[in-house]
């Protein structure tokens, strides 16, 4: 299959091209020239398949013959050898668990994917691949562990200073080896935009081969969609439920993009709700039909806290830039961190079930919209992308309780942490990475 840019200026390259590239020459992100579609046939014999096996047919047809069938099912055994759970809170309500992974967060599904697609392109290649990542938490922490110890690459990881939970920082701070921290002072637009302006570098492309570990990168974003397919044939097999909604936490929009592939794949998905935060750029957009990013505000959940997301490119593009016909499919909902406290608080209370930030978010989002729809009694997903451990002092503040700590974390807590200050100046980003060689 051939991928191309968004930005359309760039010529079309491979799979491993775009891999290794991660963003386009002309500044836009890759997309595949078609999006390969599950006949009902195919999609029936799924049905009752694994987690593992979905994920294999998924990405067979976007890889074809760039790795070999058995080497790619080994790829996917070893990426995903823990489980998705898909917990029934009521009748129609679930919650899918993405969180346990070795990081504790829905990255683990794109970033392990990733690492190992790069190693084997990086192999062929004969080349050291430096991947470069901006994070607002969960994604440092799941390409730090991913990338850990994966031949001919290494990683340099900018998250911004004070933005990002404790733990989060610990775990993308501690992992050392091929794995280089850069605390950035200023927030995870700075960052992003560092890295974006680290790929147009004429100059430092001389003398690295950069690649991005972030969704912008399409064999990030491909994997997300395995857990769409998985949930919605695990829904119907289950519990009788066709077409379901999915309630997504939205921050840089690549988990809701990687779900409109997975429609777009034909797999039985319904609606979507686009759950954002204080920076609601696209949910304005959605509204009204104009894109006016702003700065990032803080918020409760962090992870979240992009002004301007750049999958939101990706997702316009899936939609034919279409405005009416991306609100057909998706609808969006802002939650301010009030609502998101009073989340945390009812669904513990109603359920007896621990929801961090941004889950609660999506759950807030998923109660906002049935508010509007009554008598639709359609199953609902809440993508939950973080253990509640990883925003504890968040969820203890709102719920006034002590939670308990797994002993392998607190053994990472005490880890030293290891990270290079820089300012939000390109500048400091291209003299560490000029220097990595030396």
């Amino acid at each position: 299959m051939i991928y191309f840019s968004t930005n359309k200026t760039s010529i079309p390259v491979s799979l491993k091209k775009a891999t290794l590239e991660g963003l386009a020459p002309d500044g836009g992100l890759y997309v595949p020239s078609e999006i390969p579609r599950f006949s009902p046939e195919e999609i029936k014999l799924l049905e009752g398949a694994s987690f593992n096996n979905i994920a294999f047919a998924i990405a067979k047809k976007f890889i074809g013959s760039d790795i070999p069938p058995d080497q790619l099912s080994d790829m996917i055994d070893t990426c995903y050898n823990f489980v998705t759970p898909l917990v029934q809170l009521n009748s129609n309500t679930f919650v899918e668990e993405l969180f346990c992974g070795p990081t504790l967060a829905f990255k683990d599904y794109g970033a392990r994917f990733l690492a190992r697609l790069t190693g084997f392109f990086a192999a062929e290649e004969q080349k050291l691949i430096t991947v470069l990542v901006a994070t607002s938490g969960d994604t440092g922490s799941a390409v730090a562990y991913g990338f850990q110890g994966i031949a001919n690459t290494r990683v340099v990881l900018l998250y911004p200073s004070g933005k990002v939970s404790p733990l989060q920082e610990q775990q993308l701070t501690t992992a050392g080896g091929n794995v280089h921290a850069l605390e950035v002072e200023g927030d995870f637009d700075d960052c992003q935009r560092m890295v974006k302006e680290a790929f147009v570098d004429q100059n430092l492309k001389k003398s690295l081969t950069l690649t991005s570990a972030n969704s912008i990168n399409i064999s990030r974003l491909i994997p997300q969609s395995f857990y769409y397919a998985w949930s919605s044939l695990q829904l119907k097999e289950q519990y009788g439920y066709s077409n379901p909604l999915f309630s997504v936490p939205s921050g840089n929009y690549g988990n809701l993009t990687a779900g409109v592939l997975a429609k777009r794949m034909g797999f039985p998905i319904g609606h979507f709700l686009a759950a954002s935060n204080a920076n609601d750029s696209v949910t304005r957009y959605i509204d009204n039909g104009r894109y006016e990013p702003r700065p990032t505000v803080t918020t409760l959940s962090t992870a979240m806290d992009v002004g301007n997301p750049s999958n939101f490119a990706r997702l316009r593009y899936f939609f034919h830039n279409d405005h009416d016909s991306m609100t057909r499919e998706i609808t969006g909902i802002a939650v301010s961190d009030d609502e998101t406290r009073a989340t945390i608080r009812s669904v513990d209370d109603q359920f007896g079930y621990l929801m961090e930030p941004h889950t609660a978010v999506a759950f807030s989002a998923l109660e906002q919209y049935r508010s509007t729809k009554k008598g639709d009694d359609s199953a609902g997903i809440v993508l939950s992308t973080a253990h509640p451990v990883k925003f504890l002092e968040a969820i203890e503040e709102t719920l006034n309780k002590k939670i308990d700590i797994p002993l392998n974390l607190q053994e990472l807590m005490n880890k030293k942490k290891s990270a290079t200050l820089i300012s939000s100046e390109y500048k400091e980003l291209a003299s560490f990475l000029n220097k990595l060689d030396k």
